[in-house]
């Protein structure tokens, strides 16, 4: 009888243990792919270090996880990567906490461009600028502007994003003299474009896919994954025009609702450690968004890579809310405008 009460004590203790360890998980949003790994690899794996805790990561497109949500008025993870201005859709649809920052001690080092909402913040930085396979364009072409694309001779070879014209928009505007808020006037300059327009990639497999092939030898590029498909091999360059480079940042936010808010924190804030974020920028090349992170000398010196002030300056940097709120009128007329011809 005796052995029999202890075994079921112990069973007992086992089935509390394997339920608190199951209840003890965090699950993270994200894309899949490279950017899910980076996550994994320089976080996620820190975070269980850390904690003990187990993260779960659920992926998909950007939108489509935004979509998810709106519809189930809830997100179905604790912690959401997404873009900068994509944070401010879920923001304003309630769809994330307000952050207390006095839980996030490491955001004290944030750089001003990762200071996105009371709900989101940055958690890497990058560019979207001209990539191009050199043994593939004209010779002459140099990329030094950005009115470069618009060369008779890249007539039919540049691919850009469908599901994001924020980036070329921003360019035409910047190049017929004014910024995105006032968009319209770079409209004629953008339609100039279309005819060296070759495709429109549809995510970032898609978009390495294209290039990689030689499909399309010049792309408006993200510049991480630029760098990922240069560790595998392939020749790609990348080009900073004297215009400067478009930003962007990747944010994190809470999600609403979240049982796991006291671990959500915990890996927020070791996301922002100056370790972390120097790890990210070995593994994948994303610059920093905390200024006390110590980069690598050799990849610093990388084009696209921002570890300065003066670097986060000198780009094209589209405040988030504005896209936000001009996303689908972008995405609208861009469809109309450039991708139906």
């Amino acid at each position: 009888m005796l052995r029999k009460t202890i075994a079921l004590s112990l069973l007992s203790a086992s089935l509390i243990a394997t339920n608190a360890n199951a209840a003890d998980k965090l699950i993270v949003s994200t894309w899949g792919g490279s950017f899910k790994d980076l996550i994994d690899k320089a976080i996620g794996q820190e975070f269980t270090k850390q904690t003990g805790v187990e993260v779960e990561y659920v992926t998909g497109g950007t939108i489509d996880r935004l979509n998810k949500a709106k519809l189930a008025g809830t997100a179905e993870s604790d912690v959401t990567f997404t873009t900068s201005h994509v944070g401010w859709l879920y923001t304003n649809d309630g769809l994330f906490e307000k952050l207390d920052m006095s839980r996030i001690p490491n955001a004290s080092h944030l750089v001003d461009q990762a200071r996105l909402s009371p709900s989101h913040i940055g958690v890497w930085g990058y560019v979207y600028t001209i990539g191009y396979r050199p043994d593939m364009v004209p010779e002459g072409i140099t990329f030094d502007s950005w009115n470069d694309l618009w060369s008779p001779e890249l007539e039919g070879m540049i691919a850009f994003p469908d599901w994001d014209p924020s980036h070329i928009i921003a360019v035409s505007a910047k190049l017929s003299g004014t910024d995105a808020e006032h968009w319209e006037q770079g409209q004629d300059k953008l339609k100039a474009l279309v005819p060296n327009i070759k495709a429109f990639y549809t995510n970032d497999a898609n978009s390495q896919q294209l290039i990689a092939t030689g499909e399309t030898s010049v792309q408006l590029l993200l510049s991480m994954n630029a760098y990922h498909m240069m560790d595998e091999g392939v020749d790609i360059k990348l080009a900073i025009p004297k215009e400067g480079a478009v930003l962007g940042v990747d944010a994190m936010g809470i999600n609403k609702g979240t049982e796991q808010a006291d671990l959500a924190y915990q890996f927020m804030n070791i996301a922002l450690s100056p370790e972390v974020q120097a790890n990210i920028a070995r593994i994948n090349r994303g610059s920093p968004v905390v200024d006390n992170a110590k980069v690598d000398p050799e990849i610093a010196k990388l084009p696209g890579m921002l570890t300065t002030a003066d670097q986060w300056g000198a780009t094209l940097d589209t405040d988030a809310r504005l896209r936000a709120e001009k996303t689908a009128e972008w995405r609208k007329w861009f469809s109309e405008n450039i991708m139906a011809h």
